[in-house]
């Protein structure tokens, strides 16, 4: 338990009210005023059904209200990458490093918020301090903050009901991910590879904070895909799980993606595939058992992790009714995998990439020769942040579209020797990105069952902001220079923009209050809501 933990709690317009059952969570998608879980569903489709804002009239988007993000007491609190979540008329989203604020959904005004105090020597190596936002289950809220705890909130009040260390932030563990609420259940992932740490999922118990299992995701000798390891390279071996995951209630199974393996850019001191690391894991939730993985960039040494957002689809492909799970990897491939057994169904090349010359039948990507980093600098496609990275893609399950936001960069890969000290950066070289007009981004819409490219929407530079689509046949989404977006889906045409004044590092999400529908995105430290009235 935390010793200290600073409560402040403002009630400004009276009780909030808010439930929000498990049934209702498996039932997101139907509760078209409410934005329930990180990514809208357990399908993670970061799609809204609503339609009143449409192609027809999305030029008319105009301000609603804007909220400033608070200055943190906390000394160099980070970016605001937050994805709110609204139930009841109620809005809560988290702002850097991991305070947790309520707010009233129709006005922004300020209703309660929550900062944990927390030591000023916390460790976050290799990644910003940032926080992507809670989850709802019942009448509580759940937050993962900087040093690696797990809190539970009253909704209404904001008050401390329970916290938990998920782990010692002086190993260089880190909780940044929005967690992701089955039922009974939090689950969580930890950010800390550079720093060294074997990564893990976690459950705990959603009323009093035990923790129920724990799955590991660089396994110790005698465990299935300890033989992709040698020596004792395992006990540093990385594969942080700092993105949230995806459910499927009716299989009842947990999909969750794994981060690199440790050291980055040196693969000499690791030997082997370095499982479960750049891999999609399915977890039995109930156990935290292991049903399948996938691996996308076996022996990765261009940090190239695979913590991006597994999408689940139904749909006929091939002739068959099946259940997939699509993710556009970090790596420059777009993959069709079966969700119920792993198998790989599909593979290609979404964006420029320079490391493989393909995938074979079972998805293995195909090696180039001469691609891993040297001493001297070696230019490979995409750069280290990936053709894609944490935000969002989406998915429109009425046209079958994918929409990512892609990032167009290479980089010159560097090796280094590197030895291991705890609570220091465990890191085997760097890179050098291209920038300037060598550099670009672009929002790609791809055909979901073939991955072929359908249009795509030009960015000056690569973005660092998700995409949503929603059913009034637009898609959302931001740039780094500031300005805010609608595009047609068919087409990739902008429609509207609007100039923020802030980089855009958010994922867009919609929700309605009083039957009218708003569309949220953040430019710099500023939330904006907008709508047509």
């Amino acid at each position: 338990m935390r010793k200290l933990t600073l409560l402040t709690a403002f009630l400004v317009i009276g009780p909030v009210h808010a439930e929000v059952s498990f049934d209702r969570l498996v039932n997101a998608g139907k509760d078209k005023d409410s934005w329930l879980t990180y990514s809208g569903t357990y399908n993670s489709e970061r799609f809204s059904p609503l339609a009143e804002i449409n192609t027809s009239n999305a030029s008319d988007l105009k301000t609603i209200w804007a909220y400033q993000m608070q200055p943190s007491t906390y000394t160099g609190a980070g970016l605001v990458e937050t994805t709110p979540l609204v139930a009841d008329g109620t809005m809560y989203i988290t702002e850097p490093p991991s305070t947790v604020t309520a707010l009233d959904a129709r006005t922004g005004k300020r209703l309660w918020t929550w900062s944990p105090e927390m030591p000023e020597e916390v460790l976050n190596i290799g990644f910003p301090k940032v926080n992507r936002g809670v989850a709802l289950l019942g009448d509580a809220v759940y937050v993962g903050t900087l040093d690696a705890h797990l809190v539970s909130l009253d909704a209404a009040t904001g008050a401390l009901r329970w916290d938990v260390e998920v782990a010692d932030n002086a190993a260089g563990f880190s909780l940044t991910l929005a967690p992701l609420a089955l039922e009974g259940k939090i689950i969580v992932g930890v950010s800390g590879a550079e720093a060294g740490v074997r990564g893990f999922v976690d459950a705990y118990d959603s009323a009093t904070g035990e923790r129920l299992w724990r799955f590991n995701t660089i396994p110790a000798p005698g465990e299935p895909g300890s033989e992709t390891w040698q020596g004792e390279a395992w006990q540093t071996g990385g594969g942080s799980t700092w993105l949230t995951g995806s459910y499927d209630p009716d299989l009842d199974l947990l999909y969750w993606t794994v981060g690199n393996p440790a050291p980055d850019w040196n693969g000499d001191v690791r030997p082997g595939d370095n499982l479960y690391s750049c891999s999609l894991i399915a977890l039995d939730p109930n156990s935290g058992e292991l049903r399948w993985y996938f691996q996308f960039t076996p022996h990765d040494t261009h940090d190239w992790d695979a913590n991006q957002i597994p999408v689940l689809v139904d749909a006929e492909f091939d002739g068959k009714n099946r259940k997939i799970v699509a993710l556009a990897n970090r790596n420059a491939f777009f993959y069709l995998l079966d969700r119920e057994t792993g198998e790989f169904l599909h593979g290609n090349e979404y964006s420029k990439q320079t490391w493989a010359s393909g995938l074979d039948e079972a998805g293995r990507p195909i090696l180039l020769p001469g691609m891993d980093p040297t001493y001297e600098g070696n230019l490979v496609w995409p750069s280290l942040q990936g053709a894609t990275n944490w935000f969002s893609p989406s998915y429109n399950p009425q046209t079958e579209q994918f929409f990512v936001a892609t990032r167009l960069m290479g980089s010159v890969y560097y090796k280094a020797d590197v030895e291991y000290e705890e609570g220091m950066p465990f890191l085997g070289g760097g890179e050098q990105a291209l920038s300037g007009d060598d550099a670009a981004g672009a929002i790609r819409a791809l055909d979901v069952l073939t991955g072929k490219q359908q249009w795509e929407f030009m960015l000056h530079s690569p973005p660092w902001a998700g995409v949503m689509a929603t059913a009034g046949g637009l898609v959302f989404g931001g740039s780094n220079e500031g300005n805010v977006f609608a595009l047609d889906a068919s087409s990739g045409e902008a429609l509207w923009d609007f100039q923020t004044g802030g980089a855009v590092r958010t994922n867009p999400m919609s929700f309605a209050v009083d039957g009218k529908q708003r569309v949220v995105l953040t430019g710099g430290s500023t939330m904006y809501v907008f709508g047509l009235e």
